[in-house]
């Protein structure tokens, strides 16, 4: 499951990020590094941005960037 599956009001930890390097750089500088939980808060009216909680700071992220952040399934 990707993040951008991921419903609003929704948490899950982060497995992994795919992606080339310099996309993978940017998304870990923000705070997305495996292992970290992320919430998802609200998703725009045409579902691109996604706004994102991620170590207490909300980020609004790009849909195709958000497919390549891959979360934890449930247990």
């Amino acid at each position: 499951m990707s993040l951008c599956d991921l419903k609003a009001n929704s948490k899950r930890s982060i497995k992994s990020i795919v992606g080339d390097e310099k996309l993978s750089k940017r998304l870990s500088a923000l705070g997305f590094i495996e292992g970290t939980e992320v919430e998802v808060k609200m998703v725009a009216p045409l579902g691109d941005p996604i706004l994102v909680n991620v170590r207490g700071f909300n980020i609004a992220i790009r849909k195709k960037d958000a497919k390549n952040i891959f979360l934890k399934e449930d247990k």
